[in-house]
């Protein structure tokens, strides 16, 4: 779905606005520098500072761009759907992610206007062959622009050794992560404060949330009480609103 359309304000106020007033600014200060330069004054190194962030900007104000079109009617919106979470009296979560995959594509067939079956693969842990290719497709998923690839066990629920497994961890490409942590995120200086982030709060948190979840759902499934189904789902929202940094 278009950020234009359901993220209008924050396209205005935050990436837009930076974007703006770093494209306005930074070819100034890169202007005045380089006469310093050719004044012979010792700017060199500010000089080619300034230049590399200003190519940053212009990366991620592309970045963002990728992600808005213009939205008139419901013919400009395009949904992915990835699972079948319920039908009348029944949920799907022990089937595989390839069973969910392949039954949303037939389903998408029927609204390909409207409707976009998410392309996938398989990958066996381990083989090497089956591990490049799984890279191979991120690579030219993200230098085509997109966000990046989701990682997910075959299985719907899948426990190891500590019990049950994350049930999916989002891997991002370089220039998605430009607009999550601003334009400069992949100079040194920030590539070293960002290795330092905790993760184990946020990886706690998106497990209780996700069994939270399943249960609000099995509940509403089985035609509980109203009661029984809010109850998890302000244990969800109590969770959301545990001060975890946005952007993990």
């Amino acid at each position: 779905m278009p950020w234009s359309a359901k993220a209008q304000a924050l396209l205005q106020q935050q990436y837009a606005a930076v974007g703006a007033a770093a494209t306005q600014a930074l070819p100034v200060v890169v202007a005045s520098l380089e006469e310093a330069v050719n004044n012979n004054l010792p700017a060199t190194a500010l000089l080619e500072k300034y230049k590399h962030r200003l190519q940053q900007t212009s990366d991620y104000v592309k970045a963002y761009q990728q992600y808005c079109w213009p939205v008139n009617s419901l013919d400009d919106y395009k949904l992915a759907p990835f699972h079948v979470l319920a039908t009348e009296g029944k949920t799907y979560f022990h089937k595989p992610h390839e069973w969910h995959m392949q039954t949303i594509a037939e389903i998408c067939a029927a609204d390909e206007q409207l409707l976009h079956a998410t392309p996938y693969m398989l990958v066996e842990i381990g083989d090497t062959e089956s591990e490049q290719q799984a890279i191979g497709m991120w690579e030219t998923l993200t230098a085509s622009g997109k966000e990046g690839m989701v990682i997910k066990p075959y299985d719907f629920l899948a426990s190891g050794e500590k019990g049950l497994i994350q049930p999916a961890i989002k891997v991002r490409g370089k220039e998605y992560l430009r607009i999550i942590y601003g334009p400069e995120y992949d100079s040194p200086e920030h590539l070293e404060r960002l290795r330092q982030r905790k993760l184990a709060g946020k990886r706690s948190l998106a497990l209780r949330e996700f069994t939270l979840g399943l249960e609000a759902l099995e509940r509403f499934i089985a035609h509980g009480s109203l009661q029984q189904v809010h109850q998890c789902v302000f244990g969800i929202l109590a969770l959301e609103s545990e001060p975890v940094d946005p952007r993990l």
